[in-house]
């Protein structure tokens, strides 16, 4: 099948200014939505490094300084301050804010949860739950409007329940959605006071109004830990999913088990960060479809031709066009909006000296849209991903899931995921941007669209299995 070149489409970005902004305007464009606080010279020059009022800063964009911080000089760069105030409330000391020996003692004894061949295990009941809710959302009229970024919340819920939490998650999936966008809305939002390193015991308006969501995740997770060590003391067999790894899960160095404190801020992480990501990665994707018919026709067309709803294994090689599709819609929309770091000791990136304690911020949606590393950077163009060019990316200039030791650990098993889902809602129905939504992207630790993403609802034709 021919497909016709279309014009490129240009979605929506954060408004810039034209030079990096002052102390005050800092401050309010990091309560109101952080991405406000890069400039048009961040997308253009590879490194930005300064003393400023918050102390020295270096905004990183060239590849190779960004490898050398998070793998080549790794072990000089520690997560900073502000980073950790904003997510240990929530997260705890869990594998994502873990600092040191804590952070390599849970990695070792985590990495076996997410191996190839545990991560393929997982795929069929990822097809069970993304077949039963594309049937879901199918059953609707002709016509109908959705809240996209709603299903796609749900719809990641679920397969956590199914696969790393099987006896359920204690709580009704709806609930738990409601509990994670109160988190995000409210301890997400950085307070000027973590900025400016106030002390913790300064109360913070976000914290206040986040303790809703905190106390919500504390009596969840320890109802369904309760639940599966009940399970376990009965002499029954306990699933074999993340839950029952977990409460096996030993360093191999060591052979120590998570501390108790771990395993709640581990499975707090997550059901938190890990179904919020990879929801929003997919409610980004379907928008950027709605706006470009030809790229949608192409994955309508592979997924016709390559996808069987009843194979239960992972459909990634099968599906390139779509593969491509997502990957595009991560690099202009990437989950976690900015990674950042402390420099522990002097160092030296892209030719520029970083001292001590400089903060080195390399935001993947600066990354990912910089002038310098992609052509019509600000452009869905998900051609640059397909076969033959995705090889041509620099590994440091595409970052979704983080790099070097610190890589997200659920990559592959985000990505089958969202190949999943994909296949089996786009396999049924067509969505298209409700008229007049408006479409704008707001930074609360992860990168949501500001106002939801109604969108219409209308059947494909039916194709046989």
């Amino acid at each position: 099948m021919t497909f016709a070149v279309a014009p490129l489409f240009r979605p929506p970005a954060a408004k810039r200014g034209k030079t990096p902004m002052g102390a005050l305007g800092t401050l309010a464009a990091l309560a109101r939505n952080p991405l406000e606080i890069w400039s048009d010279l961040h997308f253009e020059r590879p490194m930005l490094v300064g003393k400023t009022y918050f102390g020295w800063r270096a905004v990183v964009s060239d590849p190779a300084a960004v490898r050398r911080v998070f793998l080549d000089n790794a072990a000089n760069y520690r997560k900073d301050a502000v980073q950790l105030r904003v997510l240990r409330p929530g997260l705890g000391n869990g594998l994502l804010t873990a600092e040191g020996e804590t952070w390599k003692a849970q990695r070792r004894a985590l990495a076996p949860l997410f191996s190839p061949r545990q991560v393929a295990s997982f795929a069929p009941a990822m097809h069970r739950v993304a077949r039963a809710h594309a049937d879901s959302i199918a059953a609707h009229r002709d016509g109908a409007v959705i809240a996209a970024d709603e299903e796609m919340g749900l719809v990641a819920l679920k397969v956590l329940e199914q696969t790393l939490f099987s006896q359920g998650l204690a709580r009704e999936a709806s609930q738990f959605q409601q509990a994670v966008t109160r988190y995000f809305n409210t301890i997400g939002r950085i307070s000027p006071l973590d900025v400016l390193g106030a002390p913790d015991f300064l109360p913070r308006l976000g914290r206040i109004r986040g303790k809703e969501s905190l106390a919500f995740f504390a009596a969840a997770v320890n109802d369904i830990i309760g639940a599966r060590r009940a399970l376990i003391a009965s002499g029954a067999t306990a699933p074999d999913d993340l839950l029952t790894l977990l409460l096996r899960a030993a360093d191999p160095e060591t052979g120590r088990g998570l501390s108790e404190e771990d395993l709640r801020a581990n499975i707090v992480t997550f059901i938190g960060a890990g179904h919020e990501t990879t929801a929003n990665a997919l409610t980004w994707t379907l928008y950027l479809l709605s706006q470009s018919p030809a790229w949608r026709a192409r994955v309508e067309a592979e997924i016709d031709a390559h996808f069987d709803a009843s194979d239960e294994s992972d459909p990634t090689e099968k599906l390139p066009v779509t593969k491509a599709v997502f990957e595009e819609a991560m690099r202009l929309y990437p989950p976690a909006a900015n990674l950042s770091r402390e420099a522990i000791a002097e160092d030296w990136l892209a030719g520029h000296r970083i001292p001590a304690g400089t903060v080195v911020l390399t935001p993947p949606y600066v990354l990912h849209r910089h002038k310098t590393l992609w052509r019509n950077a600000d452009d869905f163009d998900p051609s640059r991903f397909l076969p033959g060019e995705r090889e041509k990316i620099d590994r440091y200039a595409y970052i979704p899931f983080g790099a070097g030791p610190r890589v997200c650990i659920g990559q592959a098993f985000a990505m089958q995921e969202g190949l999943i889902v994909l296949a089996h809602l786009l396999g049924r129905v067509r969505l298209d941007l409700f008229p007049g939504h408006p479409v704008g992207l707001q930074q609360r630790i992860t990168l949501r669209p500001t106002h939801g993403m109604r969108m219409v609802l209308r059947p494909r034709t039916a194709r046989p299995d």
